[in-house]
């Protein structure tokens, strides 16, 4: 089924593609009873599953959830499942450039590694230490400078080399310095992104990646994906496969409605509008017909879809 899903988001973007951008990021998934692998999690402060998804940066389209065990750190078995991702993309998409955004969850030198030796660009969220304050002394300087000015909000970009004691080597780190009447706010990404202005990186990539987490929404609040209760594992597993292609059939039909005012319409409000629909079912021997309300006030884009739909390929 997961095999099912990356063919089904490959044949959802057919042709040649420019840039591919993966968003990688963990959820949790409170128990409920305790069904198998179900632990707690600090962070999270409760007994749960912790599930990892990866989305289609640009477009939404799920392409990896993967169930883990309740207390598995948010970068477990990231880089096997971004390896396996990454091959099967550059097999459908050998001109690409991939690109890959996490937030500091996912700050582990296997994951650097893998995706460096995969040719793949990524920015990565670092937790702010000592030693990367002391990488940024200039811009903080320089924001505290401008804020004692003007008295107001400061912005400042910039990067530096820098290599953890994990690391194997010195990698670009992108820092950004904000100086609020409040006090100092810096955060920092770590980027193979060599040739890219610091500003350009934090804002014009990296911080697209929080869009995931409308997407992470639409799964586990609209479709309910949370609910994964049965006593065994790999039953769980199986369920929220099943919530991630019912969220592929929604995104088709949002895709359907393109040029609506539907087009960027989220899960919930698809639901609401085109799906929870009263309607009498007639059914006789060569054919069951719907007979939609009168009053219904979405024919139009309900007829638009349909026929959209209808256009579309088998194999999507």
């Amino acid at each position: 089924m997961t095999d099912s899903l990356l063919d089904a988001y490959v044949a959802a973007h057919l042709g040649p593609r420019k840039v591919i951008v993966l968003d990688i990021d963990a959820t949790d998934d409170p128990a409920h009873g305790m069904p198998q692998l179900s632990f707690f999690h600090g962070y999270y402060d409760q007994y749960m599953l912790h599930p990892l998804l990866i989305f289609d940066g640009l477009s939404g389209f799920p392409v990896a959830t993967v169930l883990r065990a309740g207390n598995a750190h948010a970068s477990k078995g990231a880089a096997a499942i971004l390896k396996r991702i990454i091959r099967r993309l550059k097999r459908a998409y050998p001109k690409a450039v991939i690109l890959v955004r996490a937030d500091a969850g996912f700050a582990v030198p296997a994951i650097y590694n893998l995706l460096e030796r995969e040719k793949v660009k990524y920015t990565v969220g670092l937790i702010t230490n000592e030693r990367l304050r002391k990488g940024a002394t200039r811009l903080v300087g320089k924001a505290e400078k401008e804020f004692a000015k003007t008295g107001e909000k400061q912005r400042v970009f910039g990067s530096f080399y820098h290599r953890a004691g994990s690391w194997k080597r010195s990698r670009r780190v992108i820092a950004k310095v904000e100086r609020l009447p409040r006090g100092l706010n810096t955060r920092l990404v770590v980027t193979n992104i060599l040739f890219e202005s610091a500003a350009g990186i934090y804002d014009g990539v990296y911080t697209g990646r929080g869009d995931a987490e409308n997407r992470i929404k639409e799964l586990k609040v609209h479709l309910k994906a949370d609910r994964l209760s049965c006593t065994r594992f790999k039953a769980n597993q199986f369920r929220l496969l099943l919530h991630t292609f019912a969220f592929v059939l929604l995104w088709r039909l949002r895709r359907s409605l393109a040029g609506t005012e539907l087009a960027a319409a989220t899960v919930d409000t698809l639901k609401l509008k085109l799906l929870k629909v009263a309607a009498r079912v007639v059914q006789s021997v060569r054919r069951i017909l719907f007979t939609m309300p009168r009053a219904y006030p979405y024919q139009r884009l309900f007829a638009t879809a349909l026929q959209n739909i209808r256009q579309m390929p088998l194999r999507c």
